[in-house]
Formats: structure tokens, C-alpha cells, sequence
């Protein structure tokens, strides 16, 4: 539950400043407030990054990762170095426009995830696919057979 507190009216000369002044450096209540409204943080974690699911089954492993209202072109699926990349863009944006009044909005989304592979994944047989809200990557197995250095891998 959040306290109200009612703020006490001074006298003298610029009372509200000498208010919002001696409000700006109580540092008692500066680590009381929290920096990001409730539903920001709430949020948060899964803005930044999106939850992924990794299985290992008999014959391949398998990423699933949680990203809906995304596109299959927004997405870049790529093997680099060992390491298995996520990155995704999307850029939206809306006018409206009216007699009274005009509106334009913008809207960025964007995240990275990297995951390193182990040596028995075929690089050459990896394949993904974008369908309601998931991303599912198939990582083949194979045995003896080392990982290349790198390759794109398009999302169908």
C-alpha cells in the first residue's frame, strides 16, 4: 500500500522551490521510491529478453523461443563462431490524422540472444521456423563430426 502524504504550504519567498529543492536531495526517500512505475517492471525482464525453451532429444536439440506479434522477416538466425544467434527488429509506425488533431507514433522492438553449441550439432541440416508467437530451431545431431565456423540460417 503507497502512503499520501499531503505536502505542507510554506511561507516566504519561492516556497515551492525551496519544497521541490529539499524534496530533490532527501536521499531518505530517494531508495524508498522505486526508479520504474510497477507495470514497467513488471514487464521488464521479458521485454529485454524473451523466455527460451531448450530441449535435447534423442536425435537433435530444439530452441524455442517466445516472441509474438513478430514476422518471420524480422528475425536473424545465424551460426557464428560456435554459437548459435537470435536477433530480431521490428520497426512500426502509425499517423492519423485529422481536422483537430495529428498523431504519429513509433514503436522499436529489438533483442539478441546467443547460445553456444555443442561439437555434435550438423550445422548443414539446422533449420527454423516462425509460427504463432514461437520460434522453433532444429539443431541435428551427428556424431564425430566437428562444428563450421559460420552460417545463416533463413527462418521459414
Amino acid at each position: 500500500m503507497t502512503q499520501i502524504m499531503k505536502k505542507k504550504k510554506e511561507k516566504g519567498l519561492m516556497p515551492s522551490l525551496r519544497t521541490e529543492l529539499s524534496e530533490l536531495f532527501d536521499f531518505t526517500s530517494l531508495f524508498d521510491r522505486p526508479f520504474f512505475p510497477a507495470a514497467f517492471r513488471a514487464n521488464w525482464n521479458r521485454l529485454v529478453v524473451p523466455p527460451t525453451n531448450i530441449k535435447e532429444l534423442d536425435k537433435e536439440f530444439l530452441v524455442e523461443l517466445a516472441a509474438p506479434g513478430m514476422q518471420k522477416k524480422d528475425f536473424e538466425v545465424d551460426i557464428v563462431d560456435g554459437r548459435l544467434e537470435i536477433k530480431v527488429e521490428k520497426e512500426s509506425e502509425s499517423k492519423e490524422e485529422e481536422d483537430r488533431y495529428h498523431r504519429h507514433e513509433y514503436s522499436y522492438d529489438a533483442f539478441y540472444r546467443s547460445f553456444d553449441l555443442p561439437a555434435n550439432v550438423n550445422p548443414d541440416k539446422i533449420s527454423a521456423a516462425y509460427h504463432d508467437g514461437l520460434l522453433t530451431v532444429h539443431l541435428p545431431k551427428v556424431a564425430g563430426k566437428a562444428m563450421k565456423k559460420g552460417k545463416v540460417i533463413s527462418v521459414k
